[in-house]
């Protein structure tokens, strides 16, 4: 599974078998190590998080500035999503 960075020991990450059909480009922030109960974030089309769920119970303030990051960090994400999995749906 592609470790896209990390935030601190949050690592920000995509699972390689995301299901067909593909669902809509988001990414997993799970502590130290990717997690199958990972936090899940929809991007939307314009480039901001959508909490999906927060499993990894991140603390607010914490998933505040990974959300933060991870916007910042759109169009990085949305180019390693299109090269790893060759498409890309939105959420929203």
């Amino acid at each position: 599974m592609p470790q896209l960075f990390r935030v601190g020991s949050y690592v920000v990450y995509f699972w390689i078998n995301e299901s067909h059909p593909l669902e809509p480009v988001h990414v997993h922030i799970a502590e130290v190590r990717p997690s199958p109960n990972a936090t899940k974030l929809w991007i939307t089309r314009a480039g901001k998080c959508l909490l999906a769920n927060n499993n990894s119970h991140i603390p607010e303030r914490a998933l505040r500035i990974l959300i933060a990051i991870i916007e910042a960090r759109r169009e990085d994400i949305l180019s390693k999503w299109l090269e790893t999995f060759g498409e890309a749906r939105f959420y929203c």
